[in-house]
C-alpha cells in the first residue's frame, strides 16, 4: 500500500492511500495538514474494512515509519532522492559533494549490500572532511561542510526503510 498527501495551495491536501497491486484507492481524507496520527488512522480504517496490509511505501515523513509496528514499511526511495537533492542541488561543486550525489543515485538501482558498502567506503574517505569545524565571528565552533553532512545524516537515519523492498521480496514491494 502506498500513502502520501498532496496539497493544493497551503490549505488543503488530500491523503491518499493507494493498493500499489491494483492502483485501487483504500482510503481518502482532505486534510489542512498531514500528522502521524492521520496515517494512523487511516490504516486503522483500513484493517477495520477486514483489508489486510501486506507492506507499507511512504515519504519518509517524520516519525511515522516507526508507527506501524509489525509490518513491514518502505520508504519511497525517490523521495529520500529528492531530500538529499534539497540538500546539494543537482550539480554539486565539491568534490565530497559529487561522490555522495553519484552514490545517492544508485539508491533506485542497487541492491542493500552494495548500497551499504559504497555508503561506508565514502564515508570513510570523507570523515575527516565531513568533522571539519571552524570558529565564527562569536567564537563558536561550526560545521563547515553543514548541508553535505544533513544529507549523509538523513541518509543513514532513513537506511533500515530503503530497503525493505530488499529484505521482505516475496512481498514484491514496488
Amino acid at each position: 500500500m502506498l500513502m502520501d498527501t498532496t496539497y493544493f495551495g497551503r490549505k488543503l491536501g488530500v491523503m491518499v492511500f493507494r493498493d500499489s497491486i491494483s492502483g485501487q484507492i483504500l482510503y481518502k481524507q482532505y486534510v489542512k495538514q498531514e500528522t502521524n496520527k492521520l496515517y494512523l488512522s487511516g490504516i486503522e480504517e483500513i484493517s477495520r474494512r477486514g483489508i489486510k496490509i501486506q507492506a507499507i511505501i511512504c515519504d519518509g515523513r517524520k516519525g511515522v515509519m516507526q508507527l506501524f509496528e509489525g509490518t513491514p514499511v518502505q520508504m519511497c526511495n525517490s523521495h529520500q532522492v529528492a531530500i538529499i537533492r534539497r540538500y546539494l542541488t543537482k550539480k554539486p561543486k565539491m568534490q565530497a559533494s559529487k561522490g555522495f550525489w553519484a552514490h545517492v543515485k544508485l539508491l533506485i538501482k542497487t541492491d542493500k549490500e552494495s548500497f551499504k558498502a559504497g555508503l561506508s567506503a565514502w564515508y570513510s574517505k570523507w570523515e575527516a572532511f565531513l568533522k571539519e569545524r571552524k570558529t565564527d565571528n562569536t567564537g563558536k565552533s561550526r560545521y563547515v561542510h553543514k548541508r553535505l553532512r544533513s544529507a549523509y545524516r538523513s541518509l543513514k537515519t532513513n537506511l533500515p526503510w530503503l530497503f525493505t523492498w530488499y529484505d521482505h521480496m516475496e512481498l514484491k514491494i514496488t
